[in-house]
């Protein structure tokens, strides 16, 4: 195996200095603080952006937080294709702001809108909920799109980790009931296999995410055991990937998820699914939002907007 990046060592670095406990020793709402507390050392500076308003879609249990994003260089009157944007935090922690500099860097890349959901989060909102909201947001935004100056015929999913989960699962739940049609799946590191056999193969101890965190973090979200192979829990399960949208897959050298995410890549792509895969062996999960400290995370999350803009650039 690769080494450590050194800027990724010098994350681990902080983290240790600092005497944060791992996230699996604390209590959820905790947990919850240390995350958006990290922003201030790990994050850089959120970039200038086009126009940026705070948003509410009716959910199922309540309205839904939204944050909506108009990349640089785009048209004030324009119906920009978008983004549904669904943050990371093991369905237990992260909010709007936690990825509010990510999504602000995959706007301006791709010259388009993002959009925000701030879902429920466990264990005070056990699964389904995350996925309830997730597909409440997504179909609202396509069907709001003409008043909130959106594109409904130019849409994608993506996310990181947790919110890669429910990218996932949004595109495979927007096939099935025939919309919204989605042009892109953006699936940084996603979680695609909470059986956790996978994650067995790379422990990944003394990482951010470990293995361990991952079955607290699982935990935490599902109700029961029979959950974990839900296919709305466990996208990996699902019977048939055949006709979902293009995808962007990231993985990384230094995470428990980067063998389910090999394995989704190869899944779609045994069923004709055009998948473009990077991966970032030296780095850790969670890169893209230690901009500050991670030098390449910047890059990665250009090249990222850059392909999502191409995906989403034809009338």
């Amino acid at each position: 195996m690769a080494e450590l990046h050194p800027d990724a060592q010098r994350v681990l670095d902080l983290i240790r200095e600092s005497g944060r406990p791992p996230y699996d020793a604390m209590e959820p709402a905790v947990a919850r603080q240390f995350y958006r507390n990290a922003r201030t050392v790990l994050q850089p500076d959120p970039p200038e952006i086009s126009a940026v308003r705070d948003l509410l879609a009716p959910g199922p249990q309540g309205p839904i937080p939204l944050r909506l994003y108009r990349g640089l260089g785009t048209a004030a009157g324009a119906a920009l294709p978008a983004l549904v944007f669904f943050h990371g935090g093991g369905w237990v922690m992260g909010d709007l702001d936690t990825h509010d500099g990510v999504c602000r860097r995959l706007a301006n890349a791709a010259r388009a809108a993002v959009v925000s959901v701030d879902y429920r989060v466990a264990p005070e909102h056990k699964f389904p909920a995350a996925v309830d909201d997730a597909l409440a947001a997504m179909r609202w935004i396509a069907e709001q799109a003409p008043s909130l100056g959106l594109d409904p015929a130019r849409l994608a999913v993506g996310g990181d980790s947790a919110g890669g989960n429910l990218a996932a699962v949004a595109a495979l739940d927007a096939r099935d009931r025939l919309g919204p049609a989605l042009r892109f799946q953006l699936l940084i590191y996603p979680a695609v296999d909470l059986t956790l056999e996978l994650t067995k193969r790379n422990p990944c101890e003394g990482m951010p995410l470990a293995a361990k965190t991952m079955v607290w973090f699982r935990d935490l979200y599902l109700r029961d055991p029979g959950d974990q192979r839900d296919w709305r829990a466990s996208p990996l399960f699902a019977r048939d990937f055949r006709a979902l949208p293009p995808a962007y897959l990231i993985t990384v050298g230094f995470d428990p998820l980067v063998t389910e995410g090999e394995a989704y890549v190869a899944m779609l792509r045994e069923a004709g699914v055009a998948v473009e895969h990077r991966h970032y062996e030296r780095l850790l999960h969670g890169f893209v939002t230690m901009g500050r400290i991670i030098a390449d995370a910047g890059p990665a999350i250009d090249a990222a907007g850059s392909a999502l803009g191409r995906a989403l650039s034809s009338p």
